[in-house]
């Protein structure tokens, strides 16, 4: 498996988003698979509209980190994109690996499932803060490429009011380390992804 550069993230946000599904997630000793990822643009839940200024990483840079924080204590791990233009993929969840014992001291919880399943269990797991914030990729986090093709649902995203109609989330059917929606039934439909 390769490491994952910059021009991965030169392009299109939502082919990225699909794209890193299966990818490798590595923080200092931690390892996780990537299972589920969101792809934001320039529609009006994204950042790069509804907070401009504190997002602009995502206007001016691709294949970098873009960490905020949410409700006032959890952080969000995204990945910029797009050479012209602006995007970010928020990674929504995760399989864990490697450094699992490290996951569940910072998590003080032992269910594996829940570890990495949703943006800021996986952030706390990870140890990922805002001190990571518009590192280019490559340095403290690391992307390694998918070992073998992922099959992928894609529906709406989760946890927004705004632009609700985009199917801009991406996840693996039926693997237990995905996000669970009880907020709508997912409109779905299954893709088979090429490497």
């Amino acid at each position: 498996m390769s490491y994952l550069d910059h021009d991965f993230f030169a392009r299109d946000t939502v082919t990225v988003a699909r794209e890193l599904i299966g990818a490798r997630l590595i923080v200092g000793d931690c390892r996780a698979r990537i299972v589920e990822t969101e792809a934001y643009t320039t529609d009006a839940a994204s950042h790069a509209v509804t907070r401009r200024h504190a997002a602009s990483i995502m206007h001016h840079t691709y294949g970098h980190v873009y960490v905020y924080k949410i409700y006032g204590i959890h952080f969000c791990l995204n990945f910029t994109t797009e050479r012209e233009g602006a995007g970010a993929v928020l990674i929504r969840a995760a399989q864990p690996l490697a450094g699992i014992q490290q996951m569940v001291r910072r998590r003080r919880l032992d269910d594996r499932r829940n570890l990495l399943r949703g943006p800021g269990r996986l952030c706390q797991a990870l140890g990922i803060d805002l001190s990571q914030n518009g590192l280019p990729l490559g340095g403290p986090i690391k992307l390694k490429a998918a070992s073998a093709p992922a099959v992928v649902v894609q529906g709406p995203r989760i946890g927004i009011t705004r632009a609700t109609q985009l199917e801009w989330r991406f996840y693996e059917p039926d693997n237990p380390y995905v996000t669970l929606s009880r907020l709508r039934p997912a409109r779905t439909r299954i893709e088979s992804r090429l490497d």
